[in-house]
């Protein structure tokens, strides 16, 4: 299936590796140019190299960290200037630290907040000027199941993600006559290293092992497995392809059926 993806312009961030780096990859593999962001100058420039060298597209790698409040509108006008212009926005950062609600400060909220909500706003509102110019402009935040099913020890991610996902919602409703279309996406379990650090997290409050805590999540999916990034990633690059130039303010879960929720 041709997805409408070639020569379309993109930009996703937190994408050195991870969900954000087999995203940028399947855009990639669709013919789209892509801009890749991660904090680290080194690591998305490695990145970008391997996307580009896989796939033959333009991929480039701009450093700069998402909840630093200049930093967004620095790597939109970087990456429009490199590519010239933007169709596509994938707005993903790092997930907040896991933990109980006693056990976060003031200063750790706000640090949550900007990592895991701001950043989406500050990356959306610096993207608008340009995404108004294309005919196929597309914004995928990505947040978590949990934003619909909130788990134990992750209080800050089952806040935070919530409102994005209202966030994403409130904007498709706001702009969708403009021809922007708005979505967010919610990955479940998935073999990442953001994963493995929340079994480790785990294990050590619980005294057990990585793989017993993997073994324990496991049996809570119904497809009996963790995914891998490149099923989300497909997902993804449909989602902000013109083939779904109908699916518009909508949170779709690639969570192997771990959602107990009907809606």
């Amino acid at each position: 299936m041709d997805l409408g993806l070639k020569n379309k312009i993109a930009l996703v961030t937190g994408a050195s590796r991870g969900l954000g780096y087999a995203t940028a990859l399947a855009l990639a593999r669709e013919g789209c140019r892509v801009a890749i962001n991660s904090r680290d100058a080194a690591k998305v420039k490695a990145a970008a190299e391997r996307i580009a060298r896989e796939t033959g597209t333009q991929v480039i790698g701009v450093a700069g960290d998402v909840t630093v409040a200049e930093a967004p509108a620095t790597l939109v006008a970087q990456s429009v200037e490199a590519l010239g212009g933007l169709d596509i926005l994938v707005t993903n950062a790092g997930g907040p630290p896991p933990g109980p609600f006693e056990s976060f400060d003031e200063a750790a909220w706000q640090k949550a907040v900007d990592g895991s909500f701001m950043s989406h706003v500050r990356l959306i509102r610096s993207a608008l000027p340009h995404l108004r110019k294309s005919q196929a402009a597309s914004v995928l935040a990505v947040t978590s199941w949990v934003a619909k099913q909130p788990m134990a020890g992750l209080i800050l991610s089952n806040s935070i993600r919530a409102a994005t996902a209202g966030l994403v919602k409130s904007l498709a409703l706001e702009l969708g006559r403009e021809n922007i279309r708005f979505n967010s996406i919610m990955p479940g379990w998935t073999e990442t290293e953001r994963v493995q650090d929340l079994m480790a997290f785990r294990a050590k409050n619980n005294t057990t092992t990585i793989e017993e805590e993997i073994a324990k999540v496991v049996t809570e999916i119904p497809l009996g497995r963790m995914g891998k990034p490149s099923e989300f990633a497909q997902v993804a690059a449909f989602l902000l392809s013109p083939a779904a130039s109908y699916v518009h303010g909508v949170s779709i879960s690639v969570d192997g059926g771990i959602l107990k929720t009907t809606f």
